[in-house]
This record gives structure tokens, sequence and C-alpha cells, in this order.
């Protein structure tokens, strides 16, 4: 990073001749920071490059944002503070001492060290005109993003994420396992009660004519029988009844024979 290093000492000679002009000496005093890193996916077209700053004993009225990029051992003006390309990059003065950059058109080839400046114009104080460390942009295309993802299938981090992606994955399957046993057994169930049901109508229906038929014969048992006895009553009843003219038949004799008698 020597060649970074330069390029803030750069940068603070710029923000010399920028303000080249100031004020008497003051009590002004800048300090910038900026998060090391910024991805972006490469779904990603817009981007915001945030900045935060603290001031004391300087004018706000004087208040001047810049920002600059370092591309491969160069650095390039974006806002100084009007921008070079405003339909490109857009700076916003946010609440609470925060700025950021706005990049448009989004590719890979906007990926950059980008560096806020904060300078008040009307002071003189070596310290009213501050740099962050830089903010390392960085868009990941398809082909970079895979190169990465090869990178981490080859560490031990990613091993350790995949084994607790694995133990996850295996408590998920093994409940989903007890629910699709309960399924089953349920299934099992029905399925036999469904079948036993079939079975019973199919041996019902096959064993109606037969019980019909045996019914029938049954009834006409009953029906001879009946005949037999009612016929058998009738019998005893006739008999019965020649019994009595029988035994009624002797008398008139008698009386016959008196009769012939006298």
């Amino acid at each position: 990073m020597v060649s970074f290093a330069k390029l803030k000492n750069l940068l603070m000679l710029a923000f010399d001749w920028i303000l080249h002009g100031a004020g008497p000496a003051d009590t002004c005093h800048v300090t910038v920071t900026q998060p090391r890193f910024q991805g972006a996916d490469y779904s990603m077209h817009t981007v915001f490059l945030t900045c935060a700053f603290s001031a004391s004993g300087c004018s706000p009225s004087s208040l001047q944002i810049l920002w600059f990029r370092f591309v491969t051992s160069k650095h390039e003006d974006l806002c100084t503070p009007g921008c070079t390309d405003q339909q490109k990059y857009k700076v916003h003065f946010l609440p609470e001492n925060n700025v950021s950059l706005q990049i448009n058109d989004l590719t890979v080839d906007d990926n950059a060290v980008y560096i806020c400046g904060i300078a008040f114009s009307d002071s003189s104080s070596p310290h009213s005109k501050q740099t962050g460390d830089g903010t390392v942009l960085m868009k990941t295309g398809m082909g970079l993003k895979c190169r990465i993802l090869r990178k981490l299938c080859e560490s031990e981090e990613l091993s350790f994420i995949l084994a607790l992606t694995f133990t996850k994955g295996a408590e998920t399957q093994h409940s989903n396992g007890k629910v699709v046993s309960i399924f089953m057994i349920i299934t099992s169930a029905l399925l036999f009660l469904y079948s036993t049901t079939v079975f019973m109508f199919l041996m019902i229906y096959k064993l109606k004519p037969k019980l019909l038929k045996a019914s029938g014969k049954e009834g006409q048992r009953t029906e001879n029988c009946k005949i037999s006895s009612g016929r058998k009553i009738f019998q005893a009843i006739a008999q019965e009844l020649q019994k009595q003219k029988y035994a009624e038949k002797p008398d008139t004799l008698e009386d016959d024979t008196i009769y012939q008698n006298r």
C-alpha cells in the first residue's frame, strides 16, 4: 500500500491547491471515517458509498465534499466538488454529518478504492482538510463469483459451514422421516379398512344366491310340514267321528231286535 499512501499525500496537496487562498489560521479540525469494504452483487446497477465526518471549530457554510478513486496506481477526480460525470456520480449530504456517493450504471469496471474528502474552504488549519482511508468497492461478476466460490470450497471455513448445513439437513430429514412414517401408517390402516369392506361386499354378493336358495328350501319344508300336520289332524278327527258312529250302532241294533220280537 505504499502507492496508496503516496496517493493520500497527493490528495492533500490537491486539497491545498483546490482551497488555495484560505483565510488566517484557526482551530478547525476534521476527522473522516469510511467503511473498508463495500460489496455489490452482479445484479445491482446502483450503489451508495457512505462517509462520516466530524468537525469542530469549523464554519458549516464553507463545507465542501470531495470524492476521488484510486485505480491501478493512479487516482481520478470524481467530484471536487462538482462531479465530472453527473449522470454517473451524485453526492448526497445526509443527516448527522454523513455523506454518500451514488454510482449509477454499475459495472465491474467501477471496482476501485473510493476516497471521501471533507474540507472547509475558509479555514487555513492543516486539519480542516481530511480524507478517509478509502472504501474498496467490489462488484462481483458471474465469473468472479464462481472463482470466489471455488476458493471458499477449498477453505476450512466453508467445510465448517457445510458441516452445519449437513447437520441441519439431517435433522430436517429425520423430522420429515417421522412425518412420512406416520402418514404411511395412517394410509396403510385406511387401505386395510377399505380392502376389508370390499372383501365383505364381495362375499355377501357371492353367497346371496345360496342363502336365498337355502331360505326357499327351508320355507318349502315348513309349508310341507304344515300341510302334513293338517292332514294328520283331519285324519284324527275323522277317525274319532267314525269311532263315535260305531259306538252308537249297537244300541240301534238292540232296539231293532226287541221290536222284531214283539
